[in-house]
């Protein structure tokens, strides 16, 4: 069977081929290519299906050639390759590839025999090695011609037109950085050959002999070197090694010459590395060591790790023995030499995780070991950058591993170590506290380097046992008291308590806790939550996200989901934060994330940068806060907040808002669904209180109310049946907004919310036609008589949330704008002569529906203006421990246990449709046609057919629904007996 090559990923060559397979030939007439039609016919051969060229001054016989030569109207090539394509669909797809490896410079040839027969890897195989070729070919050639050694033997007749220039050998070089590594690997070839491959062996190494060097790569290593700082990606140096990795590793894996480099003084006739050489030479030689050790790519390169064979794991195993051996020795040098540097310290000390540290003990050389300790701990007393300090860390915690027999040793020195920096700070804290206002500069940096010293150690290390959180709380009380804290002390003051909670948690859950134990941490949690909650209304940014940041992660550790998985005996340590505390977090969110940051006028990249690391900050802000609602800890109605601003801020926080949604909807889809107009509803009230009561409906604020809704409605996918109450609970809540106040100016008056129906028309699509039956009988209950006969603009959206409610139904159902006649629409019902679901009831009796579903104190009878909206919604929440445990387990835990978007029980988001690629398109109109068939007959489709409950709408039954809804994970529609 052959296999249509229309899927994206296929990248093959491009082929103009009129001669299809033999037995076609034989009873079909060869159609003309696109390429034959533009020039009268070709002339040229073909063989096996491959068109010969004619050389300079022939025909254009391919399509490639055919645009080149520009001899044709565009136009009219196109409409000549859809005629070929009606004809022969393969053969057209096999000249339109063709044309595309052609375009990219490449000679390869798709055969139609490869299209047919070959894997579609294999095809991008082979056009990659062809490609390889032409390019080494062309450099060649180019390095010929650049030297005047002009030669008459070059293949096809070839001269100078073929050849690549300076600029295009630039061009090729610059792709050694190219996320797809088929390409780097080439480019790196590429550059290997022009680099590094036309020196002369012998010569160089009798030249390294003369100046007393071991390798002969020396000078190799300094054109590495170069053309990384040329390139100006310093952040890629892992992508430039991997590139050259497989035709330089020889080159690449001469540490002996890397770290003669690096310190030995240069002989004469060698020039000296500069700080900025030695810095990417460091650099460069750790991605090596990376490489060999880990034996993949770095990532972004490739698609994971893959199994390795049998002859790679021995050639890794050769190598990190290789490197360990030589490093062990040579690392302690080079931290010597470059202490001072906080940069080359930092990539050095990355060097012992890729060790194989039982060449320690087994080799003997624990003086090496002793000498690399040594020079840890001088650059941990002379270094406060964290970078560094985090590295030193890690590098303790690596050689502390209880696996290896040299532990005892490294942790004699670390807790040395620790002893001393535990002991400077207590004593730095105490003067500082007494000194009080008088402090001066000295008593500040004594706090803050030893505490930087200790944070970054307590993130790896359990110093429990040192008690840092008692000096930390003191300092942060003092700060909170006197309000002149240090914002940097204020800030590692929170990450070290932090840390020494976690610490303690930790403790506790492996062993078996008294009760004693326990109450303990909890004062200590509870202490440090209010010192966070406090730390919010800090007058210093940074202080105030770090507290955030804390609070949201101890709300998340030591939330419901504590006590999961068999560990009930730690209820006495679950928090659950108060409205105060939620809604400060809440607040916090909005005044600090949800911001424009274009008004400052910056402009040069450090600006730019600056500003895109602002942006990673509050996007880690959001998440941390939309996790708290995802896990039920923040009552979702505050979604509300977030919600709203899906459109406005969608390129920068779009992804995570859309998942938050996503994962509530899982979790709830009736509150969700709440949650939803009630970010619709806030907008719309912002919007009266900027426009007053009448609104521009053609304005681009309400246009984007509008839209917002719309996408809204998209996420709530194909399936009616699964949504089915969370949409009509949408609506009734939709409405019960609409005509929540009465005009002050009298009956005949539109209500001040009533335009908002013109945003709940667009959920209309969502209702199944008998719901749509039940909502329109539940906005008729609002109606007055006068209102069904009004037809002025100010009524536009009643009729048309009217309309879009008996889509589907009798002609005679509708309201007319433009004939004036009333509709008895109250009076009319299907000729199947169902009965109102509903017995006719006054509006004041229904007042109750919000109370029961929101806890809200408004109510219908109450007129009067509109009244300023909550600044928050978490105002209409719930009893906020109600829905505690009862979906925690269907939601992502943080082990790991995430399955993407969707998962069984979630709605399919389609979103930007019109932005999809086409791929994505015709995988929803598959599922459009799987999903919209809703007329089924009874028996297959017995929930979809019958009507929501009679009493769906009645608030009086929902009170007593409550308590059943809250114990099922995901409500089921009742399909009552229809009436």
């Amino acid at each position: 069977s052959v296999t249509p090559p229309h899927t994206h990923t296929h990248t093959h060559t491009h082929t103009n081929t009129r001669t299809a397979d033999p037995h076609r030939a034989a009873n079909k007439k060869p159609r003309k290519s696109p390429a034959e039609k533009a020039t009268g016919g070709a002339k040229g051969r073909k063989a096996n299906g491959v068109p010969q060229t004619n050389g300079e001054g022939g025909d254009p016989v391919t399509l490639f050639e055919v645009v080149r030569m520009g001899k044709s109207a565009m136009q009219s090539v196109v409409d000549d390759w859809i005629e070929s394509y009606k004809q022969d669909r393969d053969i057209a797809l096999l000249d339109l590839i063709n044309f595309f490896i052609q375009c990219s410079g490449c000679k390869g040839t798709v055969r139609i025999e490869m299209f047919r027969n070959m894997q579609n890897a294999e095809i991008i195989r082979k056009m990659t090695e062809e490609f390889d070729e032409v390019m080494h070919q062309s450099c060649h050639w180019s390095d010929e011609w650049m030297e005047g050694r002009r030669e008459g033997r070059r293949e096809g007749g070839r001269d100078s037109e073929d050849a690549l220039s300076n600029e295009d050998c630039e061009n090729v070089y610059h792709l050694v950085y190219s996320a797809h590594r088929p390409v780097a690997v080439a480019a790196g070839e590429f550059l290997h050959r022009k680099l590094f491959s036309r020196h002369d062996p012998q010569v160089e190494e009798e030249l390294a002999k003369r100046r007393g060097r071991s390798s002969p790569n020396g000078n190799l290593l300094r054109m590495l070197v170069l053309f990384f700082l040329e390139s100006e990606l310093h952040e890629h140096a892992a992508y430039l090694v991997d590139s050259l990795w497989e035709s330089s590793q020889e080159l690449l894996k001469d540490w002996e010459c890397m770290t003669e480099l690096l310190l030995e003084e240069p002989v004469q006739g060698e020039e000296v590395l500069s700080d900025r050489q030695e810095s990417s030479l460091i650099e460069l030689m750790v991605c090596t060591i990376r490489q060999a050790a880990e034996a993949h790519p770095p990532v972004g390169r490739g698609t994971g790790k893959r199994v390795l064979t049998a002859k790679e794991r021995k050639t890794q195993i050769d190598d990190k023995n290789k490197l360990t051996e030589h490093f062990i020795m040579a690392l302690p040098m080079l931290l010597s030499k470059y202490q001072a540097d906080s940069e080359k310290v930092a990539n050095l000390l990355q060097i012992p995780m890729f060790f194989d540290l039982d060449v320690y003990s087994a080799g003997r050389m624990e003086k090496h070991l002793d000498a690399l300790l040594k020079q840890i701990r001088l650059v941990v007393e002379k270094h406060i950058e964290t970078d560094v300090l985090e590295a030193c860390s890690k590098t303790y915690s690596i050689l502390c591993s209880e696996e290896y027999t040299i532990m005892n040793r490294v942790d004699i020195a670390r807790s040395q170590l620790i002893d001393e920096m535990s002991d400077r700070f207590t004593h730095s804290v105490e003067d500082l506290l007494q000194e009080a206002e008088e402090a001066d500069d000295d008593d500040i940096y004594n706090v803050l380097s030893s505490l930087k010293r200790l944070t970054a150690f307590h993130n790896a290390h359990d110093l429990t046992r040192w008690d840092l959180f008692g000096s930390c709380y003191r300092l942060l009380k003092a700060g909170i008291e006197q309000g002149a804290m240090p914002e940097q002390i204020a800030v590692q003051a929170l990450q070290c308590s932090h840390y020494s909670i976690l610490w303690q948690l930790v403790k506790i859950t492996e062993g078996t806790p008294s009760k004693e134990d326990l109450v303990a941490l909890r004062r200590v949690v509870k202490s440090f939550l209010a010192v966070c909650q406090q730390c919010l209304s800090n007058v210093n940014t940074p202080v105030k996200e770090q507290a955030f940041m804390l609070l949201c992660d101890l709300l998340m550790v030591f939330s419901h989901q504590l006590v999961s998985g068999g560990r009930e005996g730690l209820e006495a340590l679950v928090f659950n934060p108060d409205s105060t505390l939620q809604n400060e977090l809440l607040t916090f969110i909005l005044d600090h994330v949800f911001i424009d940051q274009d008004d400052e006028n910056q402009s040069d990249e450090e600006d730019e940068a600056n500003k895109i690391e602002a942006l990673h900050k509050r996007r880690n802000l959001l998440a941390a806060f939309s996790k708290l609602i995802i896990y039920d800890i923040v009552d979702m109605p505050a979604a509300a907040d977030i919600f709203k601003h899906y459109m406005k801020y969608y390129n920068d926080y779009g992804d995570i808002i859309k998942e938050t949604l996503s994962k509530t909807r899982q979790s709830d889809k009736i509150l969700c669904a709440k949650t939803l107009i009630l970010s619709l509803q806030q907008l719309f009230n912002e919007l009266l209180q900027d426009q007053g009561p009448t609104l521009d409906r053609t304005s681009s604020h309400v246009s984007g109310i509008k839209e917002l809704a719309r996408r809204f409605a998209l996420t709530f996918g194909l399936d009616q049946i699964k949504t089915r109450e969370a949409v009509a609970t949408l609506h009734k809540d939709g409405i019960e907004f609409a005509f929540k106040y009465q005009n002050p100016h009298g009956a005949e008056f539109p209500p001040p919310n009533l335009a908002f129906l013109e945003v709940l028309s667009e959920f209309s699509s969502k209702l199944l036609r008998q719901d749509k039956k039940t909502v329109h009988s539940y906005l008729e209950k609002f109606m007055s008589e006068s209102m069904s006969e009004r037809r002025e603009d100010v009524w536009l959206p009643l009729i048309s949330y009217r309309n879009s409610l008996l889509t589907g139904g009798e002609d005679g159902d509708r309201m007319s704008v433009t004939s004036g006649a009333s509709s008895k629409t109250s009076s009319i019902r299907s000729k199947k002569g169902r009965t109102p679901i509903h017995k006719s009831k006054r509006i004041e009796e229904e007042s109750s529906v919000e109370a029961s579903w929101l806890r809200g104190n408004d109510s219908l009878q109450t007129p009067g203006a509109l009244t300023t909206p909550q600044l928050t919604s978490t105002v209409l929440r719930e009893n906020p421990r109600q829905r505690v445990c009862t979906h925690v387990h269907s939601l992502p835990t943080e082990d790991g246990g995430h399955r993407g978007l969707m998962e069984d029980d979630a709605e399919p988001i389609f979103e930007d449709v019109m932005m999809s690629s086409r791929g994505q398109l015709e995988d929803m109109n598959e599922e459009f046609e799987d999903t919209m068939v809703i007329d089924l007959p009874p028996s297959r489709n017995r929930r979809e057919r019958a009507e929501l409950r009679p009493d769906f709408f009645d608030s009086a039954a929902m009170i007593e629904d409550e308590s059943v809804r809250r114990t099922h994970t995901h409500t089921q529609p009742c399909s009552g007996k229809p009436v």
